[in-house]
């Protein structure tokens, strides 16, 4: 018995070396491949020819629970031309989707245009919140060349509701968060321009 529950210890231990080994190995690669994701999406939003700066070096820390969707800092990265700023993407979460939080980035121009939005996390019901997802459908381009303005405040709604959006067959919950948490990271970059880029570019020392 004491010869069976060493070995079954020394097992039981090499297990959880090996584990741990691969897990670390799996973090890495995970981490690597969200990096690559990020580039290839901060590229679709705001397009190179806009820029002359590597977008993911130019990123600053945002902090704003109401209009970020979260109490957790969340970075935005400056697109510049020739020293000057012309654009940002900013993440943030919707936290009222259907399941849960939706991890969305934005792109805007300086004007106030939104050059584009995606989704880069999410855990919606597939056939019906997925569709904020572009490789399920093109809804989230609806976004492209919309700004936001007190005239037309109420526009930023589902079409359900009385706005602009397009909602989706059988699932209202999810655009309708969609939509308020694109529209709150926009009014938040057109008020507080001046102070994102000016302040420190933080994420590094963040992660660190």
């Amino acid at each position: 018995m004491i010869k069976n529950g060493f070995l079954l210890a020394l097992f039981a231990l090499i297990c959880t070396g090996l584990v741990a080994a691969v897990n670390q190995q799996t973090v890495d690669k995970i981490k690597q491949q969200e990096q690559q994701e990020l580039m290839r999406v901060l590229h679709q939003l705001i397009p190179d020819e806009m820029h002359d700066n590597e977008l993911t070096a130019q990123c600053t820390l945002l902090l704003d629970k109401d209009a970020l969707g979260t109490d957790s800092p969340m970075p935005a990265y400056i697109a510049t031309r020739a020293g000057k700023p012309v654009a940002i993407a900013i993440e943030a979460i919707a936290p009222d989707g259907y399941n849960g939080n939706i991890k969305l980035i934005v792109g805007i121009k300086t004007t106030g245009e939104v050059l584009g939005v995606r989704t880069l996390a999410h855990q919606e019901t597939p056939g019906l919140g997925d569709k904020i997802d572009l490789r399920k459908s093109n809804w989230v381009t609806q976004f492209v060349g919309k700004v936001l303005s007190s005239a037309d405040d109420k526009q930023w709604l589902v079409k359900k509701d009385g706005g602009d959006f397009d909602q989706f067959t059988g699932a209202t919950i999810t655009p309708r968060a969609y939509v308020k948490a694109v529209k709150n990271a926009v009014g938040y970059f057109n008020n507080n321009q001046a102070q994102i880029f000016s302040q420190p570019l933080n994420c590094e020392a963040n992660h660190d």
